[in-house]
């Protein structure tokens, strides 16, 4: 129980970062896991193998956002009951975790196989791209109980102040996937087929070594057959998770909205709006790192009555990852078209991507400080207001103005990036304001306990 101490006791900046620097890796990974189907088959395949990758990763996204939700909130109510020390209740909020997240992930198999052309349809998917996006999606969607498997026990590792035991686990799926895609994709020439198989299979070797480590006595505590019996935890699971599920579900669907708008651009655009989504993840990854940190340190914090710890691990975590978020903007403004290139070697992809990124870079200076007040606010449970405000700069702001952009006279990939930049100010506004209302809030409370002593 080392790393629930250093979270309650002592300094606060060193168990952070030592807390969120294999989270930041692990993103790393994940990362490299997506892009590395999309750089294969950028240099093996064709611009429409990569359309279909980028529209099939997109839906996929979408999936693994509900599940990563429901495993926020596992993570959120495990902090806290370590932070209590009640480790009976840790132990059923695992066991109700599986059986909420089977049902889950048998469901959404099934809707993903059988509805897969109906889907494809939706997205306004390039006709040449057409057949092999199909392909994909019916093949990663017969492999989304590996996807919940992972996503939940990286879930409750973070929940119990473990970064690096995820680590491993996305490290073993990245090994497999990069093998396996050059193999089927660069050997076989399976294209977008091909990323598919690499991913489930990838995915599947590394659920099942972390079950096998699992076993041998991981975790800080006991999960029972007792355990399964209650079905009580379900129910804070999801109210924990659901509004954050929803939150990731809805803003994933807005970029499958902006997806589909964007395909009506054609195939560069298209394969454009794909590359720019895989570097998203390696641009934003310290605040990405910092908001599933701040989740589980608040929530022990919390769960430990200590308030004030957790508000300062708030505001450094908010400071270093601005200094970084500037450093992506100088990058993602000046030189687009150097990363553009780590994933395709067509000139008109890559000055696209270029403009998409220009527009879209001041994303930079909002999302790191929003993505720690997000952090903070899932792990003080505030769960509703992070899917209030999710949708809110989707909705509200980014899909109406992606509309508006397109459907402008010789529109480009600069114009449909604006939007995102828009919309990640009214985001940061938003967490800027219900931050100060709680402050406001608590002190108007700590005021009337005051008198109430008087």
């Amino acid at each position: 129980m080392k790393q629930e101490n250093t979270f309650l006791h002592g300094k606060i900046v060193p168990p952070l970062i030592k807390f969120a620097i294999p989270l930041m890796l692990s993103l790393i990974l994940q990362a490299l896991y997506g892009a590395v189907d999309l750089m294969v088959v950028g240099h093996f395949g064709t611009t429409s193998s990569v359309s279909a990758v980028s529209i099939g990763g997109q839906l996929m996204q979408t999936i693994t956002g509900i599940i990563i939700g429901l495993t926020t909130g596992v993570t959120v109510l495990i902090a806290q009951s370590v932070g209590s020390q009640d480790n009976e209740r840790a132990g059923k909020i695992v066991a109700s975790m599986i059986k909420l997240l089977s049902s889950i992930a048998i469901v959404l198999s099934l809707i993903l196989v059988i509805f897969t052309p109906q889907i494809v349809s939706m997205l306004n998917t390039p006709p040449e791209a057409v057949e092999q996006t199909i392909a994909y999606i019916r093949i990663c969607g017969a492999g989304v109980v590996f996807i919940s498997a992972y996503n939940a026990i990286s879930g409750i590792f973070r929940g119990v102040g473990n970064s690096k035991s995820p680590l491993l686990f996305i490290a073993i799926a990245c090994g497999v996937n990069v093998v396996a895609d050059l193999i089927l994709v660069g050997y076989f020439k399976m294209d977008a087929a091909g990323a598919a198989l690499a991913t489930v299979l990838a995915q599947g070797v590394s659920v099942v070594f972390s079950v096998l480590y699992i076993k041998r006595g991981n975790l800080p505590f006991f999960i029972s057959k007792e355990h399964f019996k209650d079905n009580k935890e379900i129910r804070s699971i999801l109210k924990m998770g659901t509004p954050i599920a929803l939150q990731d579900c809805m803003t994933s669907l807005s970029f499958l909205i902006i997806t589909g708008i964007v395909n009506s651009m054609g195939v560069i655009a298209s394969a454009s709006l794909g590359i720019s989504g895989k570097l998203f993840i390696f641009q934003a990854m310290v605040p990405l790192a910092f908001m599933s940190a701040l989740s589980a340190f608040v929530a022990q914090n919390i769960g430990a009555n200590q308030p004030k710890r957790a508000k300062k691990a708030l505001f450094f975590a908010s400071g270093f990852s601005f200094c970084c978020g500037a450093i992506m903007f100088y990058i993602s403004h000046f030189h687009g078209d150097l990363l553009a290139k780590v994933f395709e070697s067509n000139p008109e992809v890559i000055a696209s991507t270029a403009l998409f990124l220009k527009s879209a870079s001041f994303e930079h200076f909002f999302i790191p400080l929003c993505f720690c007040f997000l952090g903070y606010f899932n792990g003080l449970g505030k769960t509703s207001f992070v899917m209030a405000q999710g949708l809110a700069a989707a909705f509200l702001f980014r899909i109406p103005l992606s509309y508006y952009f397109a459907s402008l006279p010789n529109s480009d990939m600069y114009a449909m990036g604006i939007p995102v930049a828009i919309s990640a100010g009214v985001s940061l506004v938003l967490s800027l304001l219900y931050f100060a209302y709680l402050q406001y809030k608590s002190s108007k409370s700590n005021i009337a306990m005051a008198t109430c002593n008087e």
